[in-house]
Protein backbone atom coordinates (compact mmCIF):
# COMPACT_ATOMS: atom_id res chain seq x y z
CA UNK A 1 0.00 0.00 0.00
CA UNK A 2 1.03 3.40 -0.67
CA UNK A 3 -0.05 6.95 0.13
CA UNK A 4 -1.61 8.88 -3.16
CA UNK A 5 -2.59 12.06 -1.02
CA UNK A 6 -5.95 12.49 0.50
CA UNK A 7 -9.13 13.18 -1.02
CA UNK A 8 -11.30 15.75 -0.43
CA UNK A 9 -13.08 14.43 2.04
CA UNK A 10 -9.76 14.08 4.23
CA UNK A 11 -9.08 9.82 3.81
CA UNK A 12 -6.19 8.74 2.93
CA UNK A 13 -5.88 7.03 -0.91
CA UNK A 14 -4.61 3.69 -1.02
CA UNK A 15 -2.80 1.58 -3.54
CA UNK A 16 -4.66 -2.39 -4.14
CA UNK A 17 -2.53 -4.91 -4.86
CA UNK A 18 -1.54 -8.19 -4.01
CA UNK A 19 2.71 -8.55 -3.18
CA UNK A 20 2.52 -12.77 -1.95
CA UNK A 21 3.58 -15.09 -4.42
CA UNK A 22 2.17 -18.20 -3.83
CA UNK A 23 -1.54 -17.76 -2.98
CA UNK A 24 -4.65 -18.79 -5.09
CA UNK A 25 -7.22 -16.93 -3.34
CA UNK A 26 -6.38 -13.75 -1.07
CA UNK A 27 -8.37 -10.89 0.12
CA UNK A 28 -7.03 -6.56 0.33
CA UNK A 29 -7.36 -4.88 3.13
CA UNK A 30 -6.07 -1.40 4.12
CA UNK A 31 -3.42 -0.75 5.83
CA UNK A 32 -3.32 -1.46 9.19
CA UNK A 33 -6.94 -3.31 9.37
CA UNK A 34 -7.90 -6.91 10.15
CA UNK A 35 -10.57 -8.91 9.63
CA UNK A 36 -13.87 -7.19 11.15
CA UNK A 37 -11.72 -5.05 12.78
CA UNK A 38 -13.76 -1.99 12.41
CA UNK A 39 -16.29 -0.85 9.81
CA UNK A 40 -13.46 1.23 7.44
CA UNK A 41 -12.31 -2.42 6.63
CA UNK A 42 -13.50 -1.98 3.32
CA UNK A 43 -13.78 1.64 2.55
CA UNK A 44 -11.86 2.60 -0.17
CA UNK A 45 -11.15 5.78 -1.44
CA UNK A 46 -11.96 7.13 -5.15
CA UNK A 47 -9.05 7.96 -6.96
CA UNK A 48 -7.05 5.25 -5.16
CA UNK A 49 -5.30 3.31 -7.53
CA UNK A 50 -5.30 -0.93 -8.71
CA UNK A 51 -2.18 -2.52 -9.89
CA UNK A 52 -3.45 -6.20 -10.93
CA UNK A 53 -0.22 -8.28 -12.48
CA UNK A 54 -0.64 -10.55 -15.40
CA UNK A 55 -2.16 -14.35 -14.89
CA UNK A 56 -4.02 -12.54 -11.40
CA UNK A 57 -7.73 -11.37 -11.17
CA UNK A 58 -9.11 -8.65 -9.30
CA UNK A 59 -12.78 -8.73 -7.79
CA UNK A 60 -14.84 -6.25 -6.68
CA UNK A 61 -17.65 -6.95 -4.29
CA UNK A 62 -20.23 -4.51 -3.72
CA UNK A 63 -23.27 -5.39 -1.12
CA UNK A 64 -26.22 -3.72 -1.99
CA UNK A 65 -29.53 -3.70 -1.00
CA UNK A 66 -30.84 -5.47 -4.09
CA UNK A 67 -27.87 -8.40 -3.57
CA UNK A 68 -24.39 -8.71 -4.73
CA UNK A 69 -22.53 -6.49 -7.88
CA UNK A 70 -19.32 -7.43 -8.54
CA UNK A 71 -16.86 -5.99 -11.07
CA UNK A 72 -13.69 -8.09 -12.24
CA UNK A 73 -10.45 -6.49 -13.46
CA UNK A 74 -7.99 -9.24 -15.29
CA UNK A 75 -4.46 -8.25 -15.22
CA UNK A 76 -1.98 -6.95 -16.30
CA UNK A 77 -3.89 -3.38 -15.20
CA UNK A 78 -2.33 -0.13 -13.46
CA UNK A 79 -5.30 2.03 -13.36
CA UNK A 80 -6.76 4.53 -11.17
CA UNK A 81 -9.97 4.22 -9.62
CA UNK A 82 -12.08 6.81 -11.51
CA UNK A 83 -12.20 5.41 -14.67
CA UNK A 84 -15.16 3.22 -16.80
CA UNK A 85 -12.74 0.07 -16.34
CA UNK A 86 -14.97 -0.28 -13.65
CA UNK A 87 -18.92 -0.04 -14.59
CA UNK A 88 -20.56 -1.25 -11.42
CA UNK A 89 -18.23 1.00 -9.19
CA UNK A 90 -18.97 4.19 -11.48
CA UNK A 91 -22.79 4.04 -11.21
CA UNK A 92 -21.99 2.78 -7.46
CA UNK A 93 -20.18 6.08 -6.72
CA UNK A 94 -22.24 8.49 -8.61
CA UNK A 95 -25.29 7.31 -7.13
CA UNK A 96 -24.29 7.10 -3.66
CA UNK A 97 -21.06 9.37 -2.99
CA UNK A 98 -20.75 11.65 -5.71
CA UNK A 99 -17.27 10.84 -6.02
CA UNK A 100 -15.93 12.25 -2.91
CA UNK A 101 -16.73 10.15 -0.40
CA UNK A 102 -15.12 6.30 0.57
CA UNK A 103 -17.22 3.25 -1.05
CA UNK A 104 -17.36 -0.22 0.54
CA UNK A 105 -16.29 -3.10 -1.50
CA UNK A 106 -14.34 -6.47 -0.61
CA UNK A 107 -11.63 -6.74 -2.98
CA UNK A 108 -10.08 -10.16 -3.68
CA UNK A 109 -6.75 -11.45 -5.75
CA UNK A 110 -7.32 -14.26 -7.39
CA UNK A 111 -4.26 -16.55 -8.67
CA UNK A 112 -5.05 -17.62 -12.52
CA UNK A 113 -1.58 -18.88 -12.71
CA UNK A 114 -1.25 -21.37 -10.17
CA UNK A 115 -1.74 -24.90 -10.29
CA UNK A 116 -2.41 -26.43 -6.74
CA UNK A 117 -1.06 -30.11 -6.09
CA UNK A 118 -2.36 -31.76 -3.04
CA UNK A 119 -1.12 -35.42 -2.07
CA UNK A 120 -3.39 -37.67 -0.82
CA UNK A 121 -2.91 -41.36 0.89
CA UNK A 122 -5.94 -43.56 1.07
CA UNK A 123 -5.39 -45.63 4.25
CA UNK A 124 -6.11 -49.41 4.84
CA UNK A 125 -9.56 -50.51 3.71
CA UNK A 126 -11.63 -53.48 3.35
CA UNK A 127 -12.34 -55.12 -0.38
CA UNK A 128 -14.04 -58.24 -1.06
CA UNK A 129 -13.83 -60.41 -4.32
CA UNK A 130 -17.08 -60.91 -5.47
CA UNK A 131 -16.45 -64.32 -6.11
CA UNK A 132 -15.36 -65.23 -2.35
CA UNK A 133 -17.28 -62.34 -0.23
CA UNK A 134 -16.61 -64.15 2.75
CA UNK A 135 -12.51 -63.44 2.74
CA UNK A 136 -12.15 -59.45 2.18
CA UNK A 137 -8.66 -58.13 1.94
CA UNK A 138 -6.85 -54.75 3.37
CA UNK A 139 -6.04 -52.22 0.25
CA UNK A 140 -3.97 -48.83 0.46
CA UNK A 141 -3.35 -46.35 -2.07
CA UNK A 142 -1.98 -42.58 -2.46
CA UNK A 143 -0.88 -40.52 -5.34
CA UNK A 144 -1.35 -36.58 -6.30
CA UNK A 145 -3.92 -33.99 -7.36
CA UNK A 146 -3.33 -31.19 -9.18
CA UNK A 147 -5.69 -28.36 -10.30
CA UNK A 148 -6.27 -24.74 -10.90
CA UNK A 149 -8.84 -22.45 -11.32
CA UNK A 150 -10.36 -21.50 -14.57
CA UNK A 151 -13.78 -20.76 -14.23
CA UNK A 152 -13.32 -17.72 -11.74
CA UNK A 153 -17.26 -16.92 -11.85
CA UNK A 154 -18.42 -20.22 -10.95
CA UNK A 155 -15.47 -20.58 -8.57
CA UNK A 156 -16.36 -17.39 -6.79
CA UNK A 157 -20.21 -18.60 -6.96
CA UNK A 158 -19.26 -21.92 -5.29
CA UNK A 159 -16.85 -20.66 -2.46
CA UNK A 160 -17.17 -18.07 -0.19
CA UNK A 161 -14.73 -15.93 -0.98
CA UNK A 162 -14.68 -13.64 2.69
CA UNK A 163 -13.83 -16.07 4.88
CA UNK A 164 -11.95 -18.17 2.12
CA UNK A 165 -8.90 -20.31 3.48
CA UNK A 166 -6.53 -22.63 1.15
CA UNK A 167 -5.86 -25.57 3.90
CA UNK A 168 -9.78 -25.52 4.33
CA UNK A 169 -10.36 -25.82 0.27
CA UNK A 170 -7.52 -28.11 0.26
CA UNK A 171 -8.78 -30.39 2.77
CA UNK A 172 -12.08 -30.25 1.27
CA UNK A 173 -10.64 -31.07 -2.06
CA UNK A 174 -8.73 -34.16 -0.72
CA UNK A 175 -11.78 -35.87 1.33
CA UNK A 176 -13.06 -35.91 -2.39
CA UNK A 177 -10.46 -37.52 -4.04
CA UNK A 178 -10.16 -39.91 -0.99
CA UNK A 179 -13.82 -40.49 -1.12
CA UNK A 180 -13.47 -41.63 -5.07
CA UNK A 181 -10.09 -43.71 -4.98
CA UNK A 182 -11.99 -45.54 -2.11
CA UNK A 183 -15.15 -46.05 -3.86
CA UNK A 184 -13.70 -47.31 -7.53
CA UNK A 185 -11.58 -49.61 -6.29
CA UNK A 186 -13.60 -51.34 -3.24
CA UNK A 187 -15.95 -52.13 -6.66
CA UNK A 188 -13.73 -52.38 -9.57
CA UNK A 189 -13.70 -56.19 -8.88
CA UNK A 190 -17.55 -56.72 -9.37
CA UNK A 191 -17.62 -53.75 -12.00
CA UNK A 192 -14.74 -54.01 -14.18
CA UNK A 193 -13.85 -57.14 -13.58
CA UNK A 194 -10.56 -57.02 -12.10
CA UNK A 195 -9.69 -59.86 -10.11
CA UNK A 196 -8.70 -58.50 -6.56
CA UNK A 197 -5.77 -60.40 -5.82
CA UNK A 198 -4.12 -58.59 -8.85
CA UNK A 199 -5.81 -55.21 -8.79
CA UNK A 200 -2.19 -53.82 -7.62
CA UNK A 201 -1.88 -54.06 -11.39
CA UNK A 202 -4.73 -52.74 -12.95
CA UNK A 203 -3.48 -49.31 -11.68
CA UNK A 204 -3.69 -47.64 -14.74
CA UNK A 205 -7.06 -48.56 -15.51
CA UNK A 206 -8.25 -47.30 -12.08
CA UNK A 207 -6.38 -43.85 -12.50
CA UNK A 208 -8.55 -43.17 -15.52
CA UNK A 209 -11.39 -44.32 -14.04
CA UNK A 210 -11.30 -42.26 -10.80
CA UNK A 211 -9.66 -39.27 -12.77
CA UNK A 212 -13.12 -38.82 -15.25
CA UNK A 213 -15.40 -39.20 -12.04
CA UNK A 214 -13.11 -36.75 -10.20
CA UNK A 215 -13.06 -34.40 -13.12
CA UNK A 216 -16.59 -33.92 -12.54
CA UNK A 217 -16.68 -33.09 -9.10
CA UNK A 218 -14.10 -30.34 -9.25
CA UNK A 219 -16.06 -29.02 -11.96
CA UNK A 220 -19.31 -28.99 -10.22
CA UNK A 221 -18.16 -29.06 -6.49
CA UNK A 222 -15.47 -26.40 -6.40
CA UNK A 223 -15.37 -24.75 -9.58
CA UNK A 224 -11.73 -25.52 -10.31
CA UNK A 225 -10.40 -27.35 -13.30
CA UNK A 226 -8.16 -30.90 -12.26
CA UNK A 227 -5.23 -30.88 -14.29
CA UNK A 228 -3.64 -34.50 -13.27
CA UNK A 229 -4.56 -37.19 -11.16
CA UNK A 230 -1.45 -39.72 -10.48
CA UNK A 231 -2.49 -42.74 -8.85
CA UNK A 232 0.95 -43.63 -7.38
CA UNK A 233 0.31 -47.04 -5.46
CA UNK A 234 -1.94 -49.76 -4.82
CA UNK A 235 -1.11 -51.33 -2.24
CA UNK A 236 -2.83 -55.24 -0.84
CA UNK A 237 -1.49 -56.19 2.84
CA UNK A 238 -0.10 -59.43 1.63
CA UNK A 239 0.00 -60.46 5.26
CA UNK A 240 -3.16 -60.39 6.24
CA UNK A 241 -5.45 -63.85 6.67
CA UNK A 242 -7.99 -62.59 4.40
CA UNK A 243 -5.28 -62.33 1.49
CA UNK A 244 -3.48 -65.64 2.42
CA UNK A 245 -7.40 -67.28 1.89
CA UNK A 246 -8.48 -65.04 -1.23
CA UNK A 247 -5.06 -66.50 -2.84
CA UNK A 248 -5.64 -70.52 -2.02
CA UNK A 249 -9.09 -70.20 -3.08
CA UNK A 250 -8.11 -68.59 -6.32
CA UNK A 251 -5.89 -71.10 -7.09
CA UNK A 252 -7.68 -73.80 -6.40
CA UNK A 253 -10.48 -72.13 -8.61
CA UNK A 254 -7.74 -71.66 -11.43
CA UNK A 255 -6.64 -75.18 -11.11
CA UNK A 256 -9.78 -76.49 -11.28
CA UNK A 257 -10.71 -74.18 -14.35
CA UNK A 258 -7.57 -74.91 -15.90
CA UNK A 259 -8.00 -78.75 -15.79
CA UNK A 260 -11.46 -77.92 -16.99
CA UNK A 261 -10.26 -76.37 -20.03
CA UNK A 262 -7.81 -78.85 -20.54
CA UNK A 263 -10.21 -81.50 -20.80
CA UNK A 264 -12.84 -80.12 -22.93
CA UNK A 265 -9.79 -79.26 -25.48
CA UNK A 266 -8.66 -83.19 -25.13
CA UNK A 267 -12.56 -83.97 -26.20
CA UNK A 268 -12.83 -81.52 -28.65
CA UNK A 269 -9.45 -82.89 -30.24
CA UNK A 270 -10.68 -86.59 -30.00
CA UNK A 271 -14.27 -86.03 -31.29
CA UNK A 272 -12.58 -83.91 -34.17
CA UNK A 273 -10.00 -86.56 -34.71
CA UNK A 274 -12.89 -89.33 -34.60
CA UNK A 275 -14.97 -87.54 -37.04
CA UNK A 276 -12.00 -87.31 -39.51
CA UNK A 277 -11.67 -90.60 -39.12
CA UNK A 278 -15.09 -91.54 -39.97
CA UNK A 279 -15.16 -88.99 -43.34
CA UNK A 280 -12.52 -90.39 -44.07
CA UNK A 281 -13.26 -93.63 -44.09
CA UNK A 282 -16.37 -92.78 -45.74
CA UNK A 283 -14.61 -90.89 -48.25
CA UNK A 284 -12.15 -93.76 -49.05
CA UNK A 285 -15.54 -96.10 -49.71
CA UNK A 286 -16.99 -93.68 -51.91
CA UNK A 287 -14.14 -93.43 -53.89
CA UNK A 288 -12.98 -97.19 -53.98
CA UNK A 289 -16.50 -98.01 -54.72
CA UNK A 290 -16.27 -95.30 -57.93
CA UNK A 291 -13.01 -96.37 -59.20
CA UNK A 292 -14.34 -100.25 -59.21
CA UNK A 293 -17.20 -98.81 -60.90
CA UNK A 294 -14.99 -96.85 -63.56
CA UNK A 295 -13.18 -99.86 -64.09
CA UNK A 296 -16.31 -102.33 -64.84
CA UNK A 297 -17.02 -99.40 -66.99
CA UNK A 298 -13.73 -99.58 -68.91
CA UNK A 299 -14.01 -103.19 -68.99
CA UNK A 300 -17.44 -103.83 -70.38
CA UNK A 301 -16.72 -100.38 -73.30
CA UNK A 302 -13.53 -102.53 -74.18
CA UNK A 303 -15.14 -105.90 -74.62
CA UNK A 304 -18.04 -104.89 -75.73
CA UNK A 305 -17.03 -105.09 -79.23
CA UNK A 306 -15.79 -108.75 -79.24
CA UNK A 307 -18.90 -109.61 -77.11
CA UNK A 308 -21.36 -108.38 -80.02
CA UNK A 309 -19.51 -110.32 -82.51
CA UNK A 310 -19.73 -113.55 -80.56
CA UNK A 311 -23.35 -112.81 -80.43
CA UNK A 312 -23.52 -112.02 -84.43
CA UNK A 313 -21.39 -114.82 -85.14
CA UNK A 314 -24.02 -117.49 -83.33
CA UNK A 315 -27.12 -115.31 -85.50
CA UNK A 316 -24.33 -116.53 -88.27
CA UNK A 317 -23.75 -119.76 -87.10
CA UNK A 318 -27.88 -120.64 -86.93
CA UNK A 319 -28.49 -119.00 -90.24
CA UNK A 320 -25.78 -121.39 -92.11
CA UNK A 321 -27.95 -124.55 -90.54
CA UNK A 322 -31.07 -123.18 -91.09
CA UNK A 323 -29.66 -122.48 -95.06
CA UNK A 324 -28.48 -126.12 -94.93
CA UNK A 325 -31.87 -127.91 -93.75
CA UNK A 326 -33.83 -125.64 -96.45
CA UNK A 327 -31.54 -126.76 -99.00
CA UNK A 328 -32.97 -130.32 -98.77
CA UNK A 329 -36.99 -129.55 -98.95
CA UNK A 330 -37.82 -132.04 -102.13
CA UNK A 331 -39.68 -129.92 -104.67
CA UNK A 332 -40.38 -133.02 -106.99
CA UNK A 333 -43.06 -134.55 -104.87
CA UNK A 334 -40.83 -137.72 -103.62
CA UNK A 335 -40.10 -138.86 -106.75
CA UNK A 336 -36.36 -138.89 -106.43
CA UNK A 337 -35.95 -136.03 -109.62
CA UNK A 338 -33.92 -132.99 -109.24
CA UNK A 339 -35.68 -130.46 -106.29
CA UNK A 340 -35.88 -127.63 -108.01
CA UNK A 341 -37.94 -125.69 -105.81
CA UNK A 342 -35.55 -126.86 -102.90
CA UNK A 343 -32.82 -125.46 -104.97
CA UNK A 344 -34.54 -122.01 -105.38
CA UNK A 345 -35.84 -121.72 -102.04
CA UNK A 346 -32.01 -122.87 -100.68
CA UNK A 347 -30.39 -120.19 -102.76
CA UNK A 348 -33.13 -117.34 -102.33
CA UNK A 349 -32.89 -117.93 -98.66
CA UNK A 350 -29.26 -118.08 -98.83
CA UNK A 351 -28.73 -114.95 -100.84
CA UNK A 352 -30.89 -113.23 -98.36
CA UNK A 353 -29.26 -114.61 -95.08
CA UNK A 354 -26.24 -113.89 -97.21
CA UNK A 355 -26.91 -110.17 -97.82
CA UNK A 356 -27.32 -109.97 -94.26
CA UNK A 357 -24.58 -111.58 -93.34
CA UNK A 358 -22.66 -108.98 -95.34
CA UNK A 359 -24.21 -106.57 -93.73
CA UNK A 360 -23.27 -107.30 -90.47
CA UNK A 361 -19.57 -107.77 -91.52
CA UNK A 362 -19.39 -104.35 -92.82
CA UNK A 363 -21.65 -103.09 -89.46
CA UNK A 364 -18.98 -105.16 -87.74
CA UNK A 365 -16.19 -104.09 -89.75
CA UNK A 366 -17.61 -100.14 -89.71
CA UNK A 367 -18.12 -100.21 -85.88
CA UNK A 368 -14.58 -101.81 -85.19
CA UNK A 369 -12.92 -99.22 -87.34
CA UNK A 370 -14.56 -96.41 -85.37
CA UNK A 371 -13.10 -98.29 -82.10
CA UNK A 372 -9.78 -98.46 -83.72
CA UNK A 373 -9.98 -94.81 -84.90
CA UNK A 374 -11.11 -93.65 -81.07
CA UNK A 375 -8.27 -95.42 -80.16
CA UNK A 376 -10.69 -97.64 -77.98
CA UNK A 377 -8.66 -101.13 -79.91
CA UNK A 378 -10.05 -103.94 -78.00
CA UNK A 379 -8.12 -106.71 -76.63
CA UNK A 380 -7.86 -110.37 -78.53
CA UNK A 381 -10.47 -112.65 -77.85
CA UNK A 382 -9.19 -115.59 -75.67
CA UNK A 383 -8.36 -119.13 -77.51
CA UNK A 384 -5.37 -118.30 -79.77
CA UNK A 385 -4.48 -116.11 -82.63
CA UNK A 386 -7.10 -113.81 -84.45
CA UNK A 387 -7.60 -112.74 -88.15
CA UNK A 388 -8.07 -109.38 -89.71
CA UNK A 389 -9.25 -109.33 -93.44
CA UNK A 390 -10.24 -107.47 -95.96
CA UNK A 391 -13.32 -107.27 -98.27
CA UNK A 392 -13.78 -104.60 -100.89
CA UNK A 393 -11.33 -102.28 -99.60
CA UNK A 394 -12.31 -102.60 -95.94
CA UNK A 395 -10.94 -104.12 -92.77
CA UNK A 396 -12.74 -106.10 -90.75
CA UNK A 397 -11.99 -108.17 -87.66
CA UNK A 398 -10.90 -109.18 -85.35
CA UNK A 399 -11.78 -113.02 -85.97
CA UNK A 400 -10.90 -116.80 -84.52
CA UNK A 401 -10.50 -119.51 -86.71
CA UNK A 402 -13.89 -120.76 -86.27
CA UNK A 403 -15.66 -117.81 -87.15
CA UNK A 404 -13.19 -117.42 -90.32
CA UNK A 405 -14.59 -120.78 -90.94
CA UNK A 406 -18.18 -119.75 -91.29
CA UNK A 407 -17.21 -117.01 -93.67
CA UNK A 408 -15.84 -119.21 -95.72
CA UNK A 409 -19.26 -121.51 -95.37
CA UNK A 410 -21.27 -118.59 -96.58
CA UNK A 411 -18.78 -117.44 -99.24
CA UNK A 412 -17.18 -114.39 -97.51
CA UNK A 413 -13.51 -115.78 -97.35
CA UNK A 414 -11.89 -117.53 -99.65
CA UNK A 415 -8.24 -118.37 -100.21
CA UNK A 416 -7.56 -115.52 -102.32
CA UNK A 417 -8.90 -112.92 -99.62
CA UNK A 418 -6.38 -111.26 -98.20
CA UNK A 419 -5.55 -111.99 -94.36
CA UNK A 420 -3.42 -110.16 -91.44
CA UNK A 421 -2.65 -111.04 -87.82
CA UNK A 422 -0.14 -109.31 -85.65
CA UNK A 423 3.41 -110.47 -86.64
CA UNK A 424 2.99 -110.17 -89.97
CA UNK A 425 4.70 -107.99 -92.22
CA UNK A 426 2.04 -107.46 -94.67
CA UNK A 427 -1.45 -108.59 -96.25
CA UNK A 428 -1.52 -112.18 -97.58
CA UNK A 429 -4.06 -114.42 -99.43
CA UNK A 430 -5.49 -116.45 -97.32
CA UNK A 431 -5.04 -119.29 -99.36
CA UNK A 432 -1.36 -118.66 -99.09
CA UNK A 433 -1.42 -119.10 -95.12
CA UNK A 434 -0.17 -122.17 -94.30
CA UNK A 435 -2.20 -121.87 -90.76
CA UNK A 436 -5.42 -121.31 -92.36
CA UNK A 437 -5.30 -124.51 -94.43
CA UNK A 438 -7.51 -126.24 -91.72
CA UNK A 439 -10.35 -123.62 -92.60
CA UNK A 440 -10.26 -123.77 -96.36
CA UNK A 441 -9.80 -128.45 -96.09
CA UNK A 442 -9.04 -129.10 -99.58
CA UNK A 443 -10.36 -126.51 -101.52
CA UNK A 444 -7.02 -124.58 -100.74
CA UNK A 445 -4.99 -127.83 -101.40
CA UNK A 446 -3.51 -127.87 -104.77
CA UNK A 447 -5.12 -130.34 -106.87
CA UNK A 448 -2.13 -132.31 -108.01
CA UNK A 449 0.62 -132.49 -106.25
CA UNK A 450 4.04 -130.86 -107.59
CA UNK A 451 6.60 -133.01 -108.83
CA UNK A 452 8.70 -134.91 -106.60
CA UNK A 453 12.31 -133.72 -105.74
CA UNK A 454 14.57 -133.73 -108.32
CA UNK A 455 12.41 -134.19 -111.20
CA UNK A 456 11.27 -131.87 -113.79
CA UNK A 457 8.09 -129.81 -113.78
CA UNK A 458 5.01 -131.49 -115.94
CA UNK A 459 4.95 -129.04 -118.46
Amino acid sequence: MGLFGRGKGGGLMNVIRCDLQDYLVWKWRPDGQELNSTSRENAIRWGSSLRVKDGELAVFVYQQQNGTLEDFILGPCDKTIETSNFPVLTSIIGMAYGGESPFQADIYFINLAKNVQIKFAVPYFEVADPRFLDFVVPVAAGGTITFNITDYREFIKLNRMQNFSLEDFQRQVKDAVIRRVKDTIANAPMDYGYPLVQIDRKIDEINRIVKDKLALDFENDFGVNLRRLDLSRIEIDKESEGWHQLRSATIDQQERLINAQTEASLKNLEDTQRINAINMEESLRVQREETQRAQRLQTESQFIGAHALNRQADVLETAAANLGQMSSIDGSGGNGGMNIAGLMAGMGVGGAVGGQMAGMMNNMGNAMNGQMNAGAVPPPPPGGDTWMIAVNGQTSGPFTVPQLQLLVQNGNLTPTTYVWKQGMLNWEQAGNVPELMVVFGAQAMPQTPPPPPGMPPVP
